[in-house]
């Protein structure tokens, strides 16, 4: 099995960190269970809520900054910041929460991240 890719190339192209050959997930931002073709445990590299707590605070600087200069320049109706902002944020959200897990993905392998044990 020769590597081509580097574990976040891969990542980022939806394919397995280790061999850059398996598929990352199996939906959208569903990791698949294992990959098919190395079997590595795509399970045990799952982040929670860490993606979207990246994707927040980006998206907090590419939303609310432009909110306030048009704010305080136009002073517009409260439906038009909602017709402006709100599909902005779903559209960036959608767009940078794949790719920031993929990067957590390929960081927690690169680096052997696992759960904490404590010895009793």
């Amino acid at each position: 099995m020769t590597r081509s890719l580097s574990p976040q190339a891969a990542a980022f192209k939806g394919r397995c960190p280790k061999c850059g050959e398996g598929r990352l997930y199996s939906g959208y931002l569903k990791l698949a269970p294992q990959c098919e073709k190395c079997g590595l445990d795509l399970g045990a590299l799952e982040q929670a809520d860490g993606p979207a707590v990246f994707v927040m605070f980006i998206i907090g600087f590419l939303v609310v900054i432009p909110m306030l200069v048009v704010e305080l320049a136009f002073q517009p109706a409260y439906w038009v910041h909602a017709a402006l902002w709100l599909p902005w944020t779903v559209i960036l959200a959608l767009a940078f929460l794949r790719p920031i897990k993929s990067w957590m993905v390929a960081q927690q392998y690169v680096h052997n991240a696992a759960e904490a044990h404590f010895d009793d």
